[in-house]
């Protein structure tokens, strides 16, 4: 095995990883880009006015330089000017992009016997310290300067150098500005580019919360984004292996319940048919009432297997369930019709009320709505046989079906005891029943709506009856496009 193989086993996996695309290196680079030019701009910022300053009035040099001149020079004026004027010029150079006219220009003044020999700026009243080598600051006018003055041994001859306070300087818009080039550092190198980086380093991220949140608590299947991140691997592997475990769970969850119910059918019915022979061949009245109790707890029984059958069938649709266009308002009716003799047994009025016409002008042929059948039909005996199971004997049930704004509307109110609002989000949970309900019941019937109306796309909502008593259940179902 030569040399270069073995560094390529070594270096390559390494180099891999390496090159795997990753989140945090991403975060990690953009926000040290973007904090290295931040501080680079403010760095050079402060080193430029620090040395503007240094050079100005630190130096003792820059000052005996000046005095030197001005001294030499004295007998000479018209050299004493050029000399001081060369003085100047150079100041200016080595201070700042200014011109002598500038108003943010530094200034020099010299003395000599007490007479201004030399002025900067034309027409600017001396400025004068009240200690000399101490750097003071100085209003002259709507302007305030820093300046400082250093005198010759024998004090004949003061040199004062001032520059001008940048805080007080006018605001201006130009690229000397020292109010936004602070401004103009911050915001492009700190706000944008900042939110630049994460937005687009968590942009994989966004995809997976983005295929979460579209999800319905039915689905349960593996989530489609694969991500190539190392940071987001694990989480994805994660959310799919509990997706996993949640539907074999369900799966065998619906099983046992499926199983179970079918099994307790049979007997049930069996048990059903035993005590209706012995009913009818029994005269004693005690023994006949004890039957029909038992024929009672047989049918409560045998609803509940039912709403068992009902609930499993609302989950998940069967393989061979083929959605087809229904007619609300015949489906309803004949709902309706199974159930009349158990309304009447207890005085109950049905009152049912379908309006084809809508604002549309479509007619009976626009309340049909699409979807599988058996499901449908559980959703609407499940409501129906509630409204007439909770009211009052005698009572009246009004069902209801419309249709407003491409939607097809099933209302059905009762006058029985009515849910408090507090608990209208609760019902429908599966099992859960009002706690002061005094009436039996297993707690699926509003559950198995909501499922089956989950999966066709409709909603319902609760709300009181009429003049606040009983029960509204509202069901909407979109319209068939056909």
């Amino acid at each position: 095995m030569n040399l270069f193989t073995v560094f390529a086993k070594a270096f390559v996996p390494r180099a891999k990883r390496w090159l795997q695309p990753s989140l945090l290196r991403r975060l990690l680079l953009a926000q040290t880009v973007v904090v290295a030019l931040l501080w680079s701009a403010t760095v050079a910022l402060f080193l430029y006015d620090s040395n503007k300053l240094s050079e100005l009035l630190r130096y003792d040099k820059v000052f005996a330089g000046v005095i030197a001149a001005a001294q030499n020079l004295a007998g000479e004026p018209d050299r004493q000017q050029e000399t001081l004027k060369a003085f100047d010029m150079a100041l200016l150079e080595t201070s700042g992009d200014f011109d002598s006219s500038d108003d943010k220009a530094p200034v020099m003044q010299v003395w000599q016997h007490g007479r201004l020999v030399y002025n900067s700026e034309a027409g600017l009243p001396a400025i004068h310290t009240s200690v000399l080598g101490r750097v003071e600051k100085v209003r002259i006018g709507q302007r305030v300067w820093q300046a400082r003055t250093m005198a010759s041994p024998l004090h004949d001859t003061l040199v004062m150098l001032a520059e001008p306070r940048f805080l007080h300087l006018n605001f201006t818009i130009d690229n000397r500005s020292y109010y936004l080039l602070p401004l103009g550092i911050s915001l492009p190198f700190l706000v944008f580019p900042a939110w630049l980086s994460v937005l687009l380093a968590l942009r994989p991220w966004r995809q997976v919360t983005r295929e979460t949140a579209t999800r319905g608590p039915a689905d349960l299947t593996p989530l489609s984004f694969e991500s190539p991140h190392k940071e987001l691997q694990p989480l994805v592997r994660g959310i799919n292996g509990l997706l996993r475990s949640l539907r074999e769970r369900n799966a065998r969850e619906r099983g046992l319940i499926a199983d179970a119910a079918n099994e307790l059918r049979t007997p049930l019915d069996a048990m059903r048919l035993n005590v209706q022979a012995l009913k009818a061949q029994t005269a004693d009245a005690g023994q006949r009432e004890l039957m029909a109790n038992l024929l009672r707890s047989n049918d409560r029984a045998s609803r509940l297997v039912r709403q068992l059958q009902q609930l499993m069938r609302s989950d998940e649709m069967p393989n061979n369930a083929k959605p087809v266009a229904l007619n609300l308002g015949e489906l309803v009716q004949g709902r309706i019709a199974l159930v009349e003799s158990l309304a009447q047994a207890r005085g109950i009025a049905i009152d049912f009320v379908a309006d084809v016409a809508d604002v549309s002008g479509v007619g009976e042929a626009g309340m049909q709505v699409f979807g599988e059948p058996e499901s449908l039909i559980s959703m609407v005996s499940n409501v129906v046989e509630n409204a007439i199971k909770y009211s009052p004997d005698g009572g009246t049930v009004t069902v209801r079906v419309t249709q407003a704004l491409g939607e097809a509307v099933l209302c059905v109110t009762d006058q029985g005891p009515g849910i408090p609002p507090a608990l209208h989000a609760r019902v429908f949970d599966r099992f859960f029943r009002n706690p002061d309900q005094t009436q039996s019941g297993s707690g699926l019937g509003l559950a198995i709506v909501k499922a089956v109306l989950d999966q066709h796309g409709g909603r319902v909502a609760l709300g009181e009856g009429v003049q606040g008593r009983g029960l509204r259940v509202t069901v909407w179902l979109p319209l068939w496009a056909g």
